[in-house]
C-alpha cells in the first residue's frame, strides 16, 4: 500500500490535482500496481480525504461565539495515547510524532489525522518510514508542502547518517 501512496504523492503534487478515487484506481492499475495494493490504498485515501475535509487547521483563537467549532488545543495540554495506539504505532513512531509536534511543524489537528491514518495502516508496530509517508500524505491532503527542513527529515534515510 505504501508504494501506491508514494506514487500518488510523487505524481499528484497538489492534492486537489489528484483524480477522483475510481479514476485514480484505473490510473494505478495502468501503472502496474496490484489490485489488492490499489484497493487498500484507495480505502486509506478515502479516510484521509474524509478527515481532511472535516478538519479546520486554522481555528479561531478563543472565539466561543461560533457554536460547533472546536477550540484549538491549549499550549499546556498533552496528548495521551491509548494502549492500542501505543502498540500499533510503537515507540519510535510515537517519538517521531512528538518530535514533529514539539518542533512546531505538526499542529494538533494534523497530528490527530496522522494518528488516525497510522491506526488505519498495516504493520504492528508501524515502521517509521511508513509513518513518514503518512505524515507527507496528511500535508498533501491539505495542499501544503512541509518546509525544506521537515521535508528533508521525512525523506532522509537516517541509517546513512554519521554521528559527530
Amino acid at each position: 500500500m505504501f508504494e501506491v501512496l508514494v506514487y500518488v504523492y510523487e505524481n499528484y503534487w497538489q492534492g486537489d490535482a489528484c483524480p477522483e478515487l475510481p479514476q485514480l484506481g484505473r490510473k494505478l492499475t495502468a501503472a502496474g500496481f496490484e489490485a489488492d495494493e490499489i484497493q487498500a490504498a484507495l480505502i486509506w485515501l478515502d479516510g484521509l480525504n474524509t478527515a481532511a475535509q472535516s478538519t479546520q487547521i486554522y481555528l479561531p483563537a478563543n472565539d466561543a461565539s461560533q457554536p460547533g467549532i472546536v477550540q484549538a488545543q491549549s499550549p499546556g495540554s498533552m496528548r495521551a495515547y491509548s494502549v492500542a495506539e501505543q502498540e500499533h504505532m510503537g515507540a519510535q513512531a510515537l517519538g517521531f510524532v512528538s518530535f514533529l509536534e514539539s518542533s512546531g511543524v505538526l499542529p494538533p489537528q494534523m497530528r490527530e489525522i496522522v494518528i488516525d491514518r497510522a491506526m488505519a495502516a498495516p504493520g504492528n508496530p508501524l515502521e517509521l518510514d511508513d509513518l513518514k509517508i503518512i505524515v507527507l500524505m496528511v500535508y498533501w491532503s491539505f495542499g501544503q508542502e512541509p518546509d525544506a527542513l521537515v521535508l528533508d527529515e521525512l525523506c532522509d534515510d537516517a541509517t546513512d547518517r554519521v554521528g559527530h
